[in-house]
């Protein structure tokens, strides 16, 4: 069986706190851009409250979107990341 190829220890740390951090600050953006616009915190499922239904939905759809968005990046990054790491001599072999 061929040896599948191994991801740096180092990048996959370095991937989970990139997208862990790009879904924290994608939410905060949202968040902020919600009270700027509407002039409250955007409303959650499990809020009581009068909020409407399409106004739940709406920011959802948006913290989702934005969160997706930066995870990808941040997963991409990492990709990256892990490539040069892999290839650059002067590292340490952090594959296990």
């Amino acid at each position: 069986m061929a040896d599948k190829p191994s991801t740096p220890m180092l990048a996959k740390l370095v991937g989970l706190a990139a997208a862990g951090l790009a879904a924290w600050v994608a939410t905060q953006v949202v968040n902020q851009s919600w009270q700027a616009a509407r002039g409250h915190k955007p409303p959650k499922a499990e809020d009581p409250g009068d909020a409407r239904l399409s106004e739940i939905v709406v920011a959802a759809a948006l913290t989702g979107a934005a969160v997706s968005i930066a995870r990808t990046f941040a997963t991409r990054g990492t990709a990256k990341f892990a490539a040069r790491a892999k290839s650059d001599p002067n590292l340490p072999d952090l594959t296990r």
